[in-house]
Parts: C-alpha cells; sequence; structure tokens
C-alpha cells in the first residue's frame, strides 16, 4: 500500500495581513499531482486544516474542493483535527463525504479506523487520535503538581487512548497510527501555536508505542523523525508561514508499507510557495538597495534588519515598501544596540544566572554546578555585608 502524509495546512492563515491563499491554492494543485502520479493508495492528513477555529469561507471552500480531489475515484482520505481546528466543524461535513472514502475525525473516538484499499486489496488500520486538549478527553488532569507530573499524567492518557485504538490492529492489516501532538524530542518553529503551558501538554515517545508500523503526526512545521519504536515522522506544513521557517524545505512524506513489513520512506519536496528569507544589511541602505536592483529573492517575504548610523525617515521606508511587496519587516540596527540590549537584559536577570552566563563564556561552554553556583552567592553575600558594616563605621 502506498501512503501519503501530509500535515498542517492552515488554510486561511496570512502573513502580516498577507494573504497565502494563492499559494495554499498552489499546494492543493502540486498535493493532487504527487498523490495521482505516486499512485497513492490512502492519504493521511494529520491535523490542522484551518489556522483558527473560525476560519474564512474561501478557506472552507479550499478545503472541500481538496478533499473531493484528492478522494476522486473513490482514494480513502482520513483527516483528523488539530489544535487550531474547531473539530465539530472539520467533522461536520461527514454525512456528505463518508460514502466517498473520506473520513473526518474531530474528537476522539472508541475505534481505530478502517480502510480497504482497491488497487492492493490490502485493509489499513489507523489508531487515529485528533489534537487531545483536556476539553477534548472530557476529563480535568491533575492540576496541582509540577510540570513533570503533569506531562506523565496527559502523557499516560495520550498512550492509554492510542493502546485502546491499536487493539484492532491485526498481523494482516497495515498498522497505522496518526495524531497531533508535541512529541518530546521534536524541533518547534515560532509559527506552531503552543499547544501546552510550559512541557506538561507533551507526549513522551513511549506513549507511541503501540505497535503502528508508521506513526504520521502533526504540529510541527519542520518535516523530522522523532525517535521512538517504529517509524515516527512529523510531515511538517507545506508553506513557511513564520520567518523561523526561513530556508526551510518543505515536503509531504511518502511510504510503501505491507502487513507486518518495515515502511520504506521517500520524502517528496514541494515547490509551491513564497520562500521567506532574512536580509541582513550590514552595509545599510546602499546594500539593501543594491539587492532590490539586481531583483535577489525577488518572489520571497522578506525580513529585512539594517545598520544604521542615522535614523531611518518615514519616506525611506515607505520607498523601501514600494519598492518591493514582499517587505514584510523592516528592523534598523544602529551602533551599540547589540551593547545596550545586553546590559537591559542583564539588569533583569537574576543573579545567579549572570553568574552562570559568564561561566559558560569564560569556561567555553563549561556548566557551572550547584555547588560552585552556591558559593558564589554566598560569597557575593558576605562581600556586600562586609560592605554595609565598613559604611556603618
Amino acid at each position: 500500500m502506498r501512503i501519503l502524509h501530509t500535515s498542517d495546512w492552515h488554510f486561511g492563515r496570512t502573513l502580516e495581513g498577507r494573504s497565502r491563499l494563492k499559494e495554499q491554492e498552489d499546494f492543493v494543485d502540486e498535493l493532487v499531482r504527487m498523490a495521482d502520479d505516486q499512485q497513492a493508495d490512502l492519504i493521511l492528513m494529520a491535523g490542522d486544516v484551518y489556522d483558527s477555529v473560525n476560519p474564512p469561507a474561501m478557506a472552507e471552500q479550499l478545503f472541500y474542493e481538496a478533499c473531493a480531489r484528492l478522494g476522486d475515484g473513490g482514494r480513502p482520505l482520513v483527516v483528523i483535527a488539530g489544535n487550531h481546528d474547531q473539530p465539530e466543524r472539520v467533522a461536520s461535513v461527514s454525512p456528505l463525504v463518508t460514502r466517498q472514502g473520506i473520513t473526518l475525525v474531530g474528537l476522539p473516538a472508541a475505534n481505530a479506523v478502517t480502510i480497504h484499499t482497491p488497487r492492493t486489496g490490502e485493509i489499513a488500520k489507523i489508531a487515529a487520535l485528533p489534537y487531545p486538549s483536556e476539553a477534548r478527553l472530557n476529563e480535568l488532569l491533575v492540576s496541582e503538581g509540577n510540570e513533570d507530573d503533569l506531562r506523565q499524567a496527559y502523557s499516560a492518557r495520550v498512550g492509554k487512548l492510542m493502546s485502546m485504538l491499536a487493539r484492532e490492529f491485526t498481523p494482516k492489516s497495515i498498522n497505522l497510527a496518526m495524531s497531533h501532538i508535541y512529541v518530546l524530542g521534536g524541533v518547534e518553529t515560532d509559527s506552531e501555536r503552543p499547544i501546552q503551558v510550559g512541557g506538561a501538554y507533551t507526549v513522551d515517545p513511549s506513549a507511541l508505542s503501540v505497535g503502528a508500523q508508521y506513526t504520521a503526526l502533526g504540529h510541527l512545521h519542520r518535516p523530522q523523525a522523532v525517535k521512538g519504536d517504529g517509524m515516527i515522522r512529523y510531515s511538517g506544513s507545506p508553506l513557511a508561514y513564520s520567518f523561523s521557517e526561513a530556508g526551510q524545505a518543505k515536503s509531504v512524506a511518502m511510504l510503501d508499507i505491507s502487513p507486518g513489513g518495515q515502511p520504506v520512506l521517500e520524502e517528496l519536496f514541494l515547490s509551491c510557495g513564497r520562500p521567506l528569507v532574512r536580509w541582513k544589511a550590514k552595509g545599510g541602505l546602499e546594500e539593501v538597495n543594491r539587492w532590490l536592483d539586481e531583483g535577489l529573492d525577488d518572489r520571497a517575504f522578506i525580513d529585512l534588519e539594517v545598520s544604521l548610523t542615522e535614523a531611518l525617515s518615514l519616506a525611506e521606508i515607505q520607498r523601501l515598501r514600494k519598492s518591493r511587496e514582499g517587505l514584510i519587516h523592516i528592523r534598523p540596527i544602529y551602533p551599540d544596540m547589540d551593547v545596550v540590549e545586553m546590559e537591559i537584559e542583564r539588569s533583569r536577570m537574576p543573579l545567579h544566572e549572570i553568574f552562570r552566563k559568564f561561566y559558560q563564556r569564560q569556561t567555553g561552554g563549561a556548566v557551572p554546578d550547584d555547588g560552585l553556583v552556591q558559593l558564589f552567592l554566598e560569597l557575593v553575600e558576605e562581600n556586600g555585608s562586609v560592605q554595609e558594616e565598613g559604611d556603618a563605621q
């Protein structure tokens, strides 16, 4: 069976007020071509269909069109809700699409999704768990306790749900898991809305050890594997949605899996979407103007950091913006600004943190142990007491 794994479409998302709808439409076109060219038997969409619980009508229309095109000819498509989605909204059109082989899972369910693929005659069992918030789990986790206790309780609950769904796995079926969660070890970017308070709403990879041959994850926007039992992978978002994703290659995962076999993974890179780039113009406006004249990154959205000795006028800012509509941020950097920012940061930092940073800098990265830090604080306190006595005399 050939399985295509994608996630984090975020239809309806903008970038500082700039619409991404055309890019998202291009992504759907490219995804449909990939699914056809690769002869995908099953498509898994691991959550965050939309960017908000109340998406614009055009975003909903694009999702419905994507489902219709991907499921054309009876090809199975399974979609789960992510943390950005309103689960009932995602699943609301199920009565209209179920007969076309499209399965929309909004809330955690008691049973795995069973898929029959016409081309191979194989059966896939999918432990499909939409984003499991406390409200969606319909229970309140322990409100008291430290972060580790909360994480362990949440992780255990996710593991229990996955194990319940995985009871339907059989030796003759292709056994898959899918969820929209943050698994420990994954690398985040700025564009993912946090789904945890501190680290409490994170999941230990052991919670996913339920016998799945492949676990399809959503939430993190960088395509990446996660260490754990079996093959566990985030497909990543199809577009770069924040400048923390600048330079990332976007892709979907294509897998060949047979019952009881090891998955064979191929990463299929996407060409849709405008790049997000960061310009650091050490040479000031002259360097920026040269890049603009050369047409550098002419399709990109740009985060510009320009070194200056004099204040940037409003007229100069307007001229830059008119010269390239893709300029999103323009941040002037003045001499000694880094030093000033560092001093401000130090003034807000506890004394023990200042000592730790100083020690690391002086030793090339070594971390002082707690005993050494405590000794330093005692010496500072003792010195302060001596100074106070001297002042009093």
